[in-house]
């Protein structure tokens, strides 16, 4: 933490230095290359613990065990096949073609994401100076630095959400230099590199509306060219979404429960989640990998209460767009917008944990961070104050070392859930995959201790009650693992693993024939694989 602190006040003392020199924010100046290799210095300075980092949660899923990342035909496979969980063809090529560089070594990887994320601080400098929006650089800096950030970066997996920001900046950058010089090669710039975000995480689906919306904040207004214009990005937003909706269900939460409320109550739910949202932009503290999962009940007026607000700032600031309005129209306009795909009204397997995450607000927090800067600029401006640099640099350490903090949460498997259920007790799918830590230590006990609170916190949970059969199993309580394994299979009717260890603990029993039968649906189920067959051939 000391050293975090020390680098990150040397790095932005620079900033400070320079300025201090300028006596408003508006003659603070950072030369392009010194401001560029600031941001990406500090940026690894704040993300350094995640380069110590391992193979976290999903990573060991999707990244380092993935059969389609280590096969010779993986490209193909990811391009022109079905098997992967989505369609994000680009994100997997790029861990495909860093597998033959890294192999199973996460730091390689973890520099890929870092680096990914400062270039997107760059293009969001050059985006904001663009829209002519004060203090671009400072808002670069936020982002780069913004704790909530550390999710999508320190986590290999959502390589796919820095990724695809990237390509969602080179499109409203290309889109931008179109709308200046109406040439159609930036144009068609614009679409090729929309087609690359959305190929590498659809989260960016709404991306078409932001442009509208950059027209709109540049011009006063969007004449039918402009509409026009905006056909193919909608019509690749729509192949795309169909195509990542069709993948979730077919891969992501096709045996799942993942939410059974009402419209009206995920109409409600969307107000509370665009003002967390604002609120970790703001106030990144209490942050959590698995926040509490909450209900809202639509026949409570209350509940409609945050969007209600949301409406209301809405309209004012559209009634005011003339004046102060305007910024803030357009900040609110970009970043419900962004948000929009993870508000609750398209089913997401993770869902089922949360409503809310830190990664689905990657793209949606650079607007709140550009009014937010801009805001304050603007006041520095109006007071002539010329202590603002110590304030900019004390904002810079404080998230600087809340990212430092955030990214030694993402050092290995049991480190990330323990910092969850210190965060959020009730987070099931926590207890359940630090049991698997657990046990994988050799510690069943306890292992089995958290896999009882898991069953407790959600009964319906198949898995925790597999999981806890396993170790009654391995204990020789065949009693209880086949009383588990039995919850299991009511659970988890097509789990042919569930069938065949309910099979091993009933023959253990010396209840052969029930034993029989539960390897026989589990051969039926299962019938590439082997051991059911095993199994049966040793009780016949």
């Amino acid at each position: 933490m000391a050293g975090l602190e020390r680098a990150n006040c040397q790095s932005a003392l620079v900033f400070g230095a320079v300025a201090w020199q300028a006596r408003s924010v508006r003659e603070f100046r950072l030369p392009p290359i010194a401001g560029g290799l600031l941001l990406v210095a500090l940026t690894f300075v704040a993300y350094a613990p995640a380069l110590r980092g391992g193979f976290v949660w999903d990573d060991a899923l999707y990244v380092r065990d993935d059969p389609l990342i280590k096969a010779n035909d993986g490209l193909r496979r990811f391009w022109c096949t079905t098997e992967f969980t989505d369609y994000y063809a680009l994100s997997n090529t790029s861990l495909w073609l860093e597998w033959r560089l890294w192999g199973n070594h996460p730091r390689g990887y973890h520099v890929t994401n870092i680096l990914l994320h400062a270039v997107n601080a760059l293009l969001i400098w050059r985006l904001l100076q663009r829209l002519r929006i004060p203090a671009a650089w400072f808002a670069a800096l936020v982002f780069a630095l913004h704790p909530v950030n550390v999710m999508s970066v320190a986590w290999i997996s959502e390589r796919k959400n820095v990724l695809s920001l990237l390509f969602a900046l080179l499109t409203l950058l290309a889109f931008l230099r179109w709308d200046d010089t109406r040439l159609w090669r930036w144009h068609v710039a614009a679409v090729g590199a929309f087609a690359l975000a959305l190929l590498s995480k659809t989260a960016v689906v709404m991306l078409p509306v932001v442009l509208l919306w950059c027209v709109w904040w540049r011009h006063n207004r969007v004449s039918p060219r402009d509409g026009v214009a905006t056909i193919p990005f909608f019509t690749l937003s729509l192949v795309m979404g169909l195509v990542t909706i069709w993948f979730e269900r077919q891969h992501g939460i096709v045996h799942e429960v993942v939410r059974v409320d009402s419209f009206a109550a995920r109409l409600a739910g969307a107000g509370w989640a665009i003002w967390f949202y604002v609120g970790k932009s703001l106030w990144p503290v209490g942050l959590a990998t698995v926040y509490p999962r909450w209900d809202v009940n639509a026949a409570s007026p209350m509940a409609w209460l945050p969007v209600f607000v949301v409406a209301v700032v809405g309209v004012g600031c559209w009634k005011f767009r003339a004046t102060w309005g305007r910024g803030a129209l357009f900040a609110l306009g970009c970043f419900v917008a962004m948000l929009l795909p993870v508000l609750g009204f398209i089913n997401i397997a993770f869902m089922a944990y949360s409503f809310v995450a830190d990664h689905w607000q990657y793209a949606a927090i650079i607007p709140v961070i550009a009014l937010a800067c801009a805001a304050g600029a603007k006041a520095v401006e109006r007071a002539q104050w010329r202590g603002w640099p110590a304030v900019a640099v004390f904002v810079a350490v404080a998230l600087g070392a809340g990212t430092w903090r955030r990214a030694h949460v993402w050092h290995d498997d049991e480190t990330l859930w323990r910092d969850t259920l210190e965060r959020n007790p009730a987070a099931w799918m926590a207890h359940n995959n630090l049991a698997n830590v657990l046990l994988a230590q050799g510690h069943a006990d306890e292992a089995a201790a958290q896999y009882q609170e898991t069953i407790r916190l959600k009964p319906d949970y198949g898995n925790a009650h597999y999981n806890l059969g396993i170790v009654d199993f391995q204990r020789g309580d065949y009693s209880e693992a086949t009383a588990q394994f039995r919850a299991a299979v009511r659970l988890k009717p097509r789990s042919a693993e569930a069938y065949n260890n309910l099979g091993a603990a009933l023959a253990k029993m010396g209840q052969t024939n029930d034993a029989i039968a539960q390897f026989e649906t589990a051969a039926r189920l299962a019938p590439n694989w082997n051991e059911p067959r095993t199994n049966l051939g040793r009780l016949r």
